[in-house]
C-alpha cells in the first residue's frame, strides 16, 4: 500500500498545475470568505435589531395617530377594527390605547414664590406602556394628590427656553417633584373642582402629561362632555420600529408616528442589499471556485491515465485509487474553511469591541449558524470531489 501512495503521489505530482491549483485555492477561499461573512452580517444585524441589550426602551414603542388631512378634520380617530387590524399585524408585539381627557383643566401654581397658570389637557396610557415605575403612580378618591408624569423634554424647554426669557429660575427634575399645585377641572356644567398635582416621573417615550386611568375615568365620567370615545392615538410595541413592512403599512394605512424612530427602515434596505449582493457574489464565486476544482481534478487525473490504466492492470483496487486522490484534493478544502472561519471569528471580536464601545452589541464569537453552514459547504464540496474522482476512475 505505501509504495502504491508513494508512486500515486509522484504521478499526482508530476502531472499537477501548480498555476490551476492555486488559482482554484484562491478563488475557493475568497468564495467560501464572501459566504461566511454575508451569513455573519446577518446574524449581527438581527442581533443589533432584536437582541435584548440592543432593544431601545423609547424607540421600541411608536405613538401612532391618523394623518390629518382636510377630509378628516374633526374625525380623525381610530376605530376599533383599525386597532385590531394594528394588533394583527405581525410587527406588533403589543397595542395600548392613549386615552384623552375629554374635559377642560387647567394648572396653576399654588404658592406666591414660583406663580404660573396654563391650560392643560391630560392622556392616560396603560401601566405597561410607561417607560418608569414611580411608586406613586395610582390615584383614588382619597388620594392626597393626582400623580403626574410630564415629558422629560418639557422641564428642557422650560429650563433651557422659557425660564431665560421669563427671567425665572432653572429647575432640576428633584425641584420639580417636590412642587405641589392646583389642577383646575371645569365641567360641562360650569363646575369646577379643584385638585392637588404633583409630577412624580419623567418620560422619554410619550410626549404628554399623563396621569393614571383611574383620575382619567373619574374625570372623564363626572367632567368630561360627551363627544365620543374613540381613541385617537395609540402606542404600539415592536421589535423593529425601522422594519420596512411596518413603515409601509403606516402609509397605506394614512397613519404617522415618530419620523425620527423609523428613519433606519432606509438604511436597513440599504444594509440588507449590501448583505444580498455580498451572499450572491459569495456564492458564484464558489461555484466559479468549483468549477475550476473539479476541471482540475479531471485533468491531474487525466493527464497520468496511462499510468493508472497500468496500475489498475497490475492490480490496483479503485478503490485505493479513490481514497489515495480524495486525501491527495480534500485536506486543502478543510484547510480554506478553517482559515475562513478563523478570519472572521477575528474580525467578529474586533468588531464586536468596536460596537461596544459605541453602546451596542453583538456576540464576541462566530454564530453557529455561520459554523454550520461553513461544514455543510466542506460537506458539498467533499461529495464533488468524490463525485468527481469516482467519475474520472471509471472512465479508465
Amino acid at each position: 500500500m505505501n509504495d502504491l501512495n508513494i508512486l500515486l503521489k509522484k504521478l499526482i505530482r508530476t502531472a499537477t498545475g501548480r498555476t490551476r491549483y492555486a488559482m482554484s485555492i484562491i478563488g475557493l477561499s475568497v468564495a467560501l470568505l464572501l459566504i461566511l461573512a454575508a451569513v455573519q452580517i446577518q446574524v449581527n444585524y438581527n442581533e443589533l435589531l432584536q437582541g435584548k441589550q440592543n432593544r431601545d426602551s423609547v424607540a421600541n414603542f411608536l405613538v401612532v395617530n391618523k394623518i390629518l388631512t382636510d377630509q378628516n378634520i374633526g374625525k380623525a380617530v381610530l376605530s376599533e377594527e383599525e386597532i385590531n387590524d394594528i394588533k394583527a399585524q405581525p410587527f406588533t408585539e403589543a397595542i395600548g390605547v392613549l386615552q384623552t381627557s375629554r374635559f377642560k383643566a387647567s394648572i396653576q401654581s399654588s404658592s406666591d414664590v414660583f406663580p404660573f397658570y396654563t391650560d392643560i389637557a391630560f392622556e392616560s396610557v396603560p401601566d405597561a406602556f410607561l417607560d418608569i415605575n414611580p411608586k406613586e403612580w395610582n390615584w383614588n378618591e382619597n388620594s392626597g394628590y393626582v400623580p403626574i408624569i410630564v415629558p422629560g423634554m418639557f422641564l428642557d424647554i422650560y429650563n433651557f427656553q422659557f425660564s431665560f426669557s421669563q427671567g425665572l429660575p432653572q429647575l432640576t427634575r428633584e425641584v420639580v417633584k417636590m412642587i405641589f399645585f392646583n389642577i383646575n377641572v371645569y365641567g360641562a356644567d360650569g363646575t369646577t373642582r379643584v385638585f392637588k398635582g404633583k409630577v412624580v416621573g419623567f418620560s422619554d417615550r410619550v410626549s404628554s402629561l399623563l396621569i393614571p386611568q383611574s383620575f382619567m375615568n373619574h374625570a372623564n365620567q363626572l367632567y368630561g362632555k360627551n363627544i365620543g370615545s374613540a381613541p385617537s392615538r395609540i402606542i404600539i410595541r415592536t421589535k423593529d420600529p425601522g422594519h420596512p413592512e411596518l413603515i409601509s403599512y403606516l402609509k397605506q394605512k394614512q397613519l404617522t408616528t415618530d419620523q425620527d424612530k423609523t428613519r433606519f427602515s432606509k438604511y436597513r434596505q440599504i444594509v440588507e442589499m449590501v448583505v444580498n449582493i455580498t451572499g450572491v457574489t459569495g456564492l458564484l464565486m464558489f461555484l466559479f471556485a468549483m468549477l475550476i476544482f473539479t476541471l482540475f481534478i479531471q485533468l491531474t487525473i487525466s493527464s497520468c491515465k496511462e499510468e493508472i490504466k497500468l496500475l489498475l492492470t497490475l492490480g490496483a483496487s479503485p478503490s485505493q485509487l479513490r481514497s489515495f486522490l480524495i486525501r491527495q484534493f480534500f485536506p486543502s478544502n478543510i484547510w480554506i474553511v478553517l482559515c475562513s472561519l478563523l478570519i472572521i471569528s477575528l474580525v467578529q471580536y474586533g468588531f464586536a469591541l468596536f460596537l461596544q464601545q459605541q453602546s451596542a452589541f453583538i456576540s464576541y464569537f462566530i454564530s453557529p449558524i455561520t459554523m454550520g453552514i461553513s461544514f455543510f459547504i466542506l460537506l458539498i464540496i467533499y461529495i464533488l470531489n468524490r463525485r468527481n474522482i469516482n467519475t474520472s476512475i471509471r472512465n479508465y
